[in-house]
């Protein structure tokens, strides 16, 4: 790895069990142990597991995608580089700043939620003071190396862990009655309309739920060029954490359904604000942990912590990322002596701070700033597949042989393509009933990113008088303009 003279270079210090940690970190959160409820109330058991099942298989295509990408080519930011180098220009321009506007604007979301939280045991003192600590102490765990990530990541996500299989270990010893009394079985999977309520609308609505659940795996592809040994650690990462996340999931999922039946009003519960309705919180009650809501609580405060500063070091890498390609001040490039991109740091701490400081002045800031980077996961996702399809295809066009290939992604061309379907269809699909009552202000608030996207891509393109790259053309050398990769530096 080579850098500009005069200033640090990127270090290459996760390990494997950083990235797979940090993948699997990445997605177990809010999202399973709070709204998971909600997919079970909408499209009953076996809608629910259905729509969990097809968007987990997705996800692995689209895993599998970055880490043939990554593998060959391990760069930081690497998605938005892949755009630029094998598709267009401008799509690297438009992925890389939603991707970072994504992120830089939830981090003052999850650090929102942890003040929240954190108001479960003090709820006399003001939430902003909790949530103004968690942001000064991720900014300090990025600011000191990136191994201070990694470490952090490790063990915040494997508290996480721990507590998805106690509580699996919970719950299949109340489904057969060892705990809580009776044995509950699988009466709740053909409890009135179950198991699949409302029919195939129900299962394509729940794929929004489990889509948001699942973002946060491609973060192992941020992290491809500070990785050690990114041919091995990636491959590896990507294939475990896919199936624990996978069976965490469905198997979760199971169990709570087993347990509530679709009707339990408390499945609806979607708020931090109400752990004591968590269907995790409610099983464990029932199992006789008196503490449950106390124990889940804290599990909620290292999930939406892990959050923030999984999103600080990811904005943080895409911004480096966008500089180095040149697409944003050259300075963003800048890398110190440990190995930091400092005012890439420095500026996306500045606009995450500005963000999470409009509360103050608008009440209704959190749910704006929320549904406005809702969709940015699902087109960075797109963004990915397209890239992998046009990555193969322009491989062999230049007379290379798929074995030469250190890893293979599965299923090629299926998987990319499978992925943009359904990835499209999501994002068509988040708030139909929107259009149907023509509620304007609903629907901007919704797909507030997709015109942000469009505009930054058209704006580049036009500009600049872009085109997609013919195949032959594809630049395939590992390196972006600003970063070489030898793989001898490992």
């Amino acid at each position: 790895m080579t850098a500009d003279s005069g200033q640090g270079q990127i270090k290459r210090t996760l390990k494997t069990r950083h990235l797979a940690m940090i993948a699997l970190g990445g997605t177990i959160g809010t999202g399973l142990f709070i709204t998971s409820g909600s997919a079970i109330s909408t499209a009953g058991p076996g809608g629910a597991l259905v729509a969990y099942a097809i968007m987990g298989i997705m996800v692995y295509f689209l895993m599998t995608s970055l880490g043939e990408m990554s593998t060959y080519m391990p760069l930081t930011g690497s998605f938005s580089a892949f755009s630029s180098k094998f598709v267009d220009p401008a799509l690297g321009f438009a992925m890389g700043w939603n991707y970072w506007f994504n992120w830089a604007i939830t981090i003052p979301v999850d650090v929102t939620s942890a003040g929240i939280v954190m108001n479960f045991w003090l709820p006399h003192v003001p939430s902003w003071i909790f949530s103004t600590i968690v942001l000064v102490l991720v900014f300090l765990i990025n600011y000191l190396s990136v191994r201070s990530y990694g470490e952090t990541e490790y063990w915040l996500a494997l508290i996480k862990v721990i507590t998805v299989i106690v509580f699996l270990i919970v719950g299949v010893a109340i489904i057969l009655g060892i705990m809580g009394g009776q044995p509950v079985g699988f009466s709740n999977f053909h409890y009135k309309k179950a198991p699949f309520v409302g029919g195939i609308p129900a299962i394509i609505s729940v794929f929004l739920v489990a889509g948001f659940s699942f973002q946060g795996t491609e973060l192992v592809g941020i992290t491809a060029g500070e990785a050690a040994t990114p041919e091995k650690s990636i491959s590896k990462a990507i294939h475990s954490t896919f199936w624990r996340i996978l069976l965490f999931y469905i198997f979760a999922i199971f169990v709570i359904a087993c347990v509530l039946p679709y009707t339990d009003k408390n499945l609806l519960n979607s708020d931090v604000t109400n752990i004591t309705m968590s269907p995790f919180t409610i099983i464990f009650k029932r199992a006789g942990l008196a503490v449950a809501a106390s124990i889940m609580n804290a599990v909620i405060l290292t999930a939406v912590v892990s959050a923030a500063n999984s999103g600080l070091y990811a904005s943080t890498r895409m911004l480096y990322s966008q500089a180095r390609e040149g697409y944003a001040w050259r300075f963003f490039g800048y890398v110190n002596r440990r190995g930091i991109p400092i005012y890439a740091l420095i500026g996306t701490m500045i606009v995450s701070t500005l963000a999470f400081a409009t509360q103050f002045i608008v009440p209704q800031a959190y749910l704006y700033l929320t549904d406005a980077s809702g969709l940015c996961g699902f087109i960075a996702w797109l963004g990915i597949a397209i890239s992998h399809y046009r990555f193969r295809r322009a491989y062999v066009a230049q007379d290379h042989v798929v074995s030469e290939l250190k890893y293979h992604a599965t299923l090629y061309p299926f998987g990319p393509i499978f992925a943009f379907v359904l990835c499209t269809i999501v994002i068509c699909g988040q708030n139909i009933e929107a259009f149907a009552k023509l509620d304007w202000s609903n629907i901007l608030i919704t797909y507030m990113s997709v015109p942000l996207f469009l505009v930054l891509f058209f704006y580049y393109k036009i500009r600049y008088k872009t085109h997609i790259i013919p195949l032959k053309k594809v630049d395939l050398s590992r390196r972006t303009k600003g970063e070489k990769y030898d793989p001898e530096d490992n």
